[in-house]
């Protein structure tokens, strides 16, 4: 099992910044990585960023070069998002997957409006 707990939504205005945190525990082993889907309203589930455990980074077109992925040696993971638009408003959640099994933290709501 392994647990996912995030952190860091809230509202923001259009232009401005947040940064996401979540903590990964249990049983991580390796290759493994961990990431960050979004959700808005009304539609579905989309990936938004990734990082391997060797820190290899990957980012949908939609949030490439405005929001950063990072993570720590306690394998906890940031989503640094800067420049944001309305159009990021989201429930953003966690994502841990390995060879055999894959994890969701319960969720974090950016609201991105004047």
């Amino acid at each position: 099992q392994v647990q996912l707990v995030e952190s860091g939504g809230g509202f923001v205005q259009p232009g401005g910044s947040l940064r996401l945190s979540c903590a990964a525990s249990g049983t991580i082993v390796s290759p493994h990585s961990l990431g960050w889907y979004r959700q808005a309203p009304g539609k579905q589930r989309e990936f938004a960023a990734f990082i391997s455990n060797h820190g290899t980074a990957h980012y949908a077109d939609s949030v490439k070069a405005r929001f950063t992925i990072s993570r720590d040696s306690r394998n906890t993971v940031y989503l640094q998002m800067d420049s944001l638009k309305p159009d990021d408003t989201a429930v953003y959640f966690c994502h841990y997957v390995d060879a055999h099994f894959e994890y969701w933290g319960q969720g974090t709501l950016v609201t991105v409006s004047e």
